[in-house]
Formats: C-alpha cells, structure tokens, sequence
C-alpha cells in the first residue's frame, strides 16, 4: 500500500494549493478527487465570468493572464491545467474518498468507495461544498426536469422556467434565460431579493421585475413539482403555474454526510461550521485538517479562493513544526 506524508481530498484550487505547499516543503502528497480537476469550476454555467480578478486567483507562483481582468470560467480550467503541469502533482481522478480509519504506525487510512486504500501521517479535507445543493424537499424534486446546476441557456429558449432563490446564481439566471426568450418566473422565500447581489445585476433584475417581464412570488415557496406546472405557496394562497423547468438556485452546503464519516465534527448552531484550530486549521480529529471553503459551514459566503489561498502555508507550518518535535 503506497504511503505519504499528506493525502489531500479534494482537487479544487485549495487542494491544489495545498499540494503545492507541501511540495516546496519536500513532503510526498497525493491528491485524491471524485471527480476532475476543479470539479466545481468545471460544473459552474458556461458563460460564466469571475467575480475576482485573475491576479487574487493566482497560486503556486504560477502568473494568470486572462483577456480581462475577471477571467472567464474557461480561462479559470486552463490555469489550473498549468498549475497541476508546473508542480507535477500527484492526482488520482474519478476516485471517490469514503472514510478515513487509524492505521499502524499513528498513520491514517483513506479508504474509497472503489475499495482504494491510501496512507498517510497527515489528511487535508478539501471537498468544499458545490457538489451538494441544498435541496427543495419537495414532491416532484426528482423530476429530470429539476436542475440544481445551471450549465447553459440554450436548452430553456421559449420555455416556462421557474427560477428558485434570491441570490446571484438566481438573478444571473433569471436574467440570461430571460433575455434569451424564456418566459421567466422567480419563487422568492424572503420579501425581497437579497442586497448583496452584485450591483451590476440588482438594478436590471428589479427593473425587469417591476415592469413585468420576469413575474416574481415574494415570500413564496415551492409546494410541489408535477410534469408540466408547479404549485407555490403565497402570502395570497396556493397556485399553480405551467412549467416546463425548474432550476434551483437555492446554494450548496458542505457533504456533512462525509465529514461525519472522517471523524469531523462542527458545532450546533445553525452554521453548523465544523470545529477547527483558527492558526493550523485542524479539525477535533488529530492528523485531519480542514482547508477551503468547507471551514465556512453553512455560512457559504465567507470563504473564497482568494481568502483561502494561504490555507496550505498554515497547514504545512502546522505539521512541520510537530514533524520537527517528535
């Protein structure tokens, strides 16, 4: 069984990091990802263009050179592709973590879903949380008509399209179906769309909102989903919509199911943010740390990929020093 001193779960660009880190430092690292490299980017719309600039992208003191200042989602897969080429890390793809046991010698067993089993002294959870949408527990959710991910508008041209959320994935989508001739219509839960919704977005989904174009059900929810209509709940009571898409854009939350299985823990309020070290980011468990967007909890918009660039530096310091004491 191949054995190294730090396994990463998770090939995002705060895997990536982390592997980086550890490298310089001379410490063998694996990475081992469910999916492809940056998986989440990789699932995020098409068309899409970063709120970050290209610069506060950056890692592994590899330059990103985009068209614009913001890069596009295409340039962002490309960076990375170099990335993992300058470093020449070590991923393992399409291999799924399951559980984390103790092994001999104080090591720690990552076992797979495909029955792979990887050593190592140190873990780095880094699974984020986009691959887990939050669901709208309703009846008809497992329509194939449902979408919890937006890809492209091509598929909703002169469609009905139910638009669920109140946030920028929301109202990005709202108004690019719309502008492409869907006929657009937005469940809101909350009396209002949220106010930090980027300010180039805010004013033009109002204004389309306010004179009609895109009908939206404030302090709504969704009921039930059948094949050709929707049934939300108002503040005016039950009723019922044709409909031939749904996309819920209602967030993500990290895989708790699977932090649980590491031997994770988080707290008990509402953000349920899992319990780590502030200054190593080590989680309850020893030898587990925790880097990324995942540390958020529930509260998804406190963590980016630029403020969690320098997670692998507080890491790597963290198991340097105790690799030096013992």
């Amino acid at each position: 069984m191949d054995q190294y001193d730090i396994i990463i779960i998770g090939a995002g660009p705060t895997g990536i990091s982390c592997a980086i880190e550890a490298k310089k430092n001379g410490l063998s690292t694996l990475i081992i990802e469910k999916g492809m490299l940056t998986n989440s980017i990789y699932n995020f719309p098409t068309n899409m263009t970063f709120f970050s600039t290209s610069l506060n992208l950056e890692i592994g003191d590899v330059p990103f050179i985009s068209h614009n200042e913001k890069p596009t989602r295409i340039e962002a897969l490309e960076y990375y592709r170099r990335v993992i080429d300058k470093w020449d890390l070590e991923i393992i793809f399409r291999e799924e973590a399951h559980s984390i046991q103790e092994s001999t010698n104080d090591q720690l067993q990552v076992n797979t879903i495909s029955n792979g089993a990887y050593l190592a002294d140190n873990i780095v959870v880094a699974t984020g949380f986009y691959d887990t949408p939050r669901k709208l527990n309703v009846p008809g959710e497992n329509l194939p008509k449902v979408k919890h991910y937006y890809d492209d508008v091509h598929p909703y041209i002169k469609q009905k399209v139910l638009v669920v959320g109140a946030a920028n994935s929301a109202c990005d989508v709202a108004l690019e179906t719309w502008s492409k001739g869907a006929e657009v219509t937005m469940a809101v839960r909350s009396a209002e769309l949220y106010e930090r919704v980027k300010y180039w977005i805010l004013p033009n989904i109002k204004n389309r909102i306010k004179e009609g174009s895109i009908k939206a059900y404030f302090n709504s929810t969704v009921k039930m989903i059948n094949t050709d209509s929707v049934v939300l709940d108002t503040p005016e009571g039950e009723i019922t919509i044709d409909n031939d898409y749904v996309l819920a854009m209602t967030g993500y939350t990290p895989n708790y199911e699977l932090l649980a299985r590491f031997g994770i823990e988080w707290d008990d309020t509402d953000l349920q943010i899992p319990l780590f070290d502030e200054d190593t980011l080590e989680s309850t468990r020893k030898g587990v740390y925790l880097a990324g967007v995942v540390n958020g909890g529930l509260h998804t918009s406190r963590y980016f990929i630029e403020n969690t660039r320098e997670d692998g530096e507080k890491i790597i310091r963290d198991i340097l020093l105790k690799t030096s004491i013992t």
